[in-house]
């Protein structure tokens, strides 16, 4: 800022405020004589009006600061006027006085009930006048304090207002991007059905699941948790989705097979997040995973957990396993220990993987579903398949919290679905 421009900001907080208007209003010329000298010797602008109606149209017009008026006058007492000053639509708030020559207790109440804000008993003299005018200058500053403060507050509510909507406008992009990072929701392997699952808890959130073609007879499976919620995880979850992306040049699990190598197994997989959160990562943040390499022609599936929650197996015949121990997070320490898991899924079979944010739903009485409340789950909806069993089961934890869940849930189903059976034709 150039030094003219301070100067004139300078003498524009030093100008002085106007002087306050003051309006009498007195059927006697002489009294507002008396007061009006006084009054404009003191600094203060003053009008007049000889009656109650006379001195409505002044306000009206000017919007005095003060309003000075005897009780008694005709056609329109002060009471009664303070009664319609009150009901004027006002850009600031007037003080009112009322002259009185009855110091009766009644009449003050009279006074006060119309409005008013202070008496004066006549005959009034002049420092006595000017002194309760101070008074009322006082109120009136801190009701323009007051009113200035609340323009103020207003104007950034305004403002927040307006960039609340920005943003939700900008939340509500990206939620529409981050679900396009599963790009397929469901996919056909041989015998094998994999369906999927992305439901966060806000606009946006931490959780991703997918799949990706490793060759002729085999699928790559993921699902993966970013700690916390909100932009930071939804960040770190789509730099995640370019790892692992069907595209041969970006997919970690892939780049071997470029070579002529075999597809990254799932424990190195996990281990090169673990580097890579560590080293290239600036963050408190880390993320659970599981990581599955399915052999659609045997049912074979080799898979790496790390601290994601127990996939679900329900076999054919209806028995449900957890499978796995646990394992460690991703990016938490140099040396984790990953859990690593085979097995087969035969026909009829079907393993879930889930987000915590399904066993950890909480319903309004704060008791967590968990998994035995998935266990039923599973067991109510073992006749339906695919989309239709994991949109139930959404349905059931949406239920169970009253619709107010606080994790995003993400799921992969994967489904051995049994060959069609040959039933040969008897002839007669």
């Amino acid at each position: 800022m150039k030094a003219p421009n301070r100067s004139l900001q300078t003498r524009q907080r030093q100008r002085p405020a106007p002087p306050r208007r003051v309006l009498l209003v007195d059927d006697s010329r002489a009294q507002r004589q008396v007061f009006a000298i006084q009054l404009r010797r003191a600094g203060y602008e003053v009008s007049e009006a000889g009656s109650g109606f006379e001195a409505l149209e002044i306000c009206k017009a000017q919007e005095p600061d003060f309003v000075i008026s005897d009780w008694v006058m005709p056609q329109l007492s002060g009471p009664e006027l303070c009664q319609r000053f009150r009901a004027l639509d006002r850009n600031k708030y007037g003080y009112f006085i009322l002259l009185t020559s009855n110091s009766d207790s009644a009449d003050i109440s009279a006074g006060l009930a119309a409005g008013a804000d202070d008496f004066l008993i006549k005959p009034v003299s002049g420092p006595e006048l000017l002194a309760r005018l101070s008074a009322g200058e006082r109120m009136l500053r801190i009701e323009e304090e007051l009113r200035s403060s609340n323009d103020m507050l207003r104007a950034t509510l305004e403002r927040l207002h307006e960039a609340q909507e920005a943003m939700e406008r900008d939340l509500c992009e990206a939620r529409k991007l981050q679900q396009g990072l599963v790009r397929e929701r469901s996919g056909r392997f041989g015998h094998h059905e994999l369906s999927l699952l992305l439901r966060p808890a806000g606009h946006i959130g931490g959780d991703l699941v997918g799949f990706f073609p490793i060759g002729a007879d085999r699928v790559g499976i993921y699902a993966l948790d970013v700690s916390g919620h909100g932009v930071t995880a939804a960040l770190l979850t789509a730099q995640l989705s370019v790892h692992l992306s069907g595209s041969a040049d970006q997919n970690v699990a892939l780049r071997a097979a470029q070579m002529g190598h075999d597809a990254v197994n799932p424990a190195a997989l996990a281990q090169f997040f673990n580097n890579m959160m560590l080293e290239e990562m600036t963050t408190d943040t880390y993320f659970t995973m599981i990581y599955a390499d399915l052999n659609h022609v045997t049912g074979a599936l080799s898979m790496v957990q790390a601290g994601h929650p127990h996939p679900v197996l329900q076999r054919a015949d209806g028995r449900i396993e957890r499978i796995g121990n646990g394992g460690m997070p991703v990016g938490v320490i140099e040396k984790p220990i990953f859990d690593e898991i085979s097995l087969t899924l035969n026909p009829g079979d079907r393993l879930l993987i889930t987000s915590d944010g399904l066993i950890e739903a909480t319903n309004p009485a704060g008791r967590l579903l968990g998994e035995e409340g998935l266990d039923a789950i599973m067991r109510t909806n073992a006749f339906l398949t695919g989309h239709a069993f994991l949109e139930s089961m959404a349905w059931s934890v949406s239920e169970y919290c009253r619709g107010e869940r606080l994790d995003d849930i993400s799921a992969v189903l994967i489904e051995h679905r049994a060959a069609a059976e040959t039933v040969p034709i008897r002839h007669r």
